[in-house]
C-alpha cells in the first residue's frame, strides 16, 4: 500500500484500521480515548478476523507499513495464541481478534464513553455510536 506518513495520531490510527481492512478484517472500530481519564492510549483500533492466518496477515501488514513509514515497531502480544494480537504503538493500541474472542470480551463496551469511528469502504473515518447494551442469552 503506497501511502504518505500520517501527521496526526488519529491519522495513524485510521491507517492501522485501513491496513486491517485491506486484509479483510471486519467490524473495525477506531476509538478516541483522548477524553477518558487514565486511558492506556489515545486511540484503540479494534478489528475482527475469521482465521488465525488472517490474524497474522493483518498484524504483519500493519507492522510492515508502520515500520516502512518510520513510525516504529510495536510492542506485540498474542502472536502465539492465534485468537487476539495486540500491537502497542504507545499512543495507538491495535487489537486484532477472532470474531468469537471479540464477542466474548466485548472490549468496545468497556470503552463505551469513547468517541467511535468506523471506516467507509473508501477507508475514511466516519463517526458512529458504540452499543453498550447488555445482551441476555
Amino acid at each position: 500500500m503506497a501511502t504518505s506518513k500520517p501527521r496526526t495520531v488519529k491519522g495513524r490510527a485510521v491507517l492501522c484500521a485501513r491496513l486491517a481492512q485491506e486484509k479483510l478484517a471486519h467490524d473495525i472500530l477506531v476509538l478516541d480515548l483522548g477524553d477518558i481519564e487514565a486511558a492506556p492510549a489515545e486511540y484503540f483500533v479494534i478489528a475482527s478476523v475469521d482465521s488465525d492466518a488472517q490474524l497474522r496477515a493483518a498484524a504483519d501488514s500493519i507492522e510492515d507499513a508502520m515500520r516502512s513509514l518510520g513510525l516504529g515497531s510495536p510492542r506485540s502480544e498474542g502472536r502465539g495464541t492465534s485468537t487476539w494480537v495486540i500491537l502497542d504503538y504507545f499512543d495507538i493500541v491495535v487489537h486484532l481478534m477472532l470474531t468469537t474472542t471479540r464477542e466474548f470480551y466485548k472490549l468496545e463496551r468497556l470503552w463505551g464513553d469513547a468517541k467511535a469511528y468506523t471506516l467507509t469502504e473508501a477507508g475514511t473515518a466516519k463517526a458512529t455510536k458504540i452499543s453498550t447494551k447488555r445482551t441476555t442469552e
